[in-house]
């Protein structure tokens, strides 16, 4: 049996979702083709796909996940908000979390004090 690959999920030249539109059997060589749903996870490297099954053993426990990876905290944000990323999840901070997401933005030295502030007034917020 060969080592299965995945396919890229995004079109190399327009960057569209790609349609899966063709699927084979290894056992019998059936063929099947039209236009099916693709899966998210798939096209995801070997090192993603570890992450988010660790991630789901952990039941959504970034510190447990710390724990399994034997890494920092922060590497371990760092690989998921990737892996996020990578399948085109939004990273947005929860209503009204404006404020805290630009604090820890600043804590972490991403912004600065007063490019802080201007958003914050841009937003409407008091600061």
């Amino acid at each position: 049996m060969t080592t299965a690959r995945h396919p890229p999920r995004d079109c190399p030249v327009c960057g569209a979702r790609l349609l899966v539109t063709r699927l084979g059997c290894e056992a019998c060589g059936t063929e099947l083709s039209g236009g099916f749903a693709s899966c998210d996870f798939c096209a995801l490297g070997a090192e993603d796909r570890e992450l988010l099954r660790l991630f789901l053993i952990s039941r959504g426990n970034l510190k447990e996940l710390e724990r399994s990876l034997q890494v920092s905290y922060p590497t371990v944000r760092a690989r998921f908000d990737a892996l996020l990323g990578r399948l085109g999840l939004e990273l947005r901070p929860p209503a009204g979390g404006v404020r805290l997401e630009l604090l820890r933005r600043v804590a972490r030295g991403e912004l600065g004090v007063d490019a802080a502030l201007g958003q914050l007034r841009a937003e409407g917020e008091e600061a």
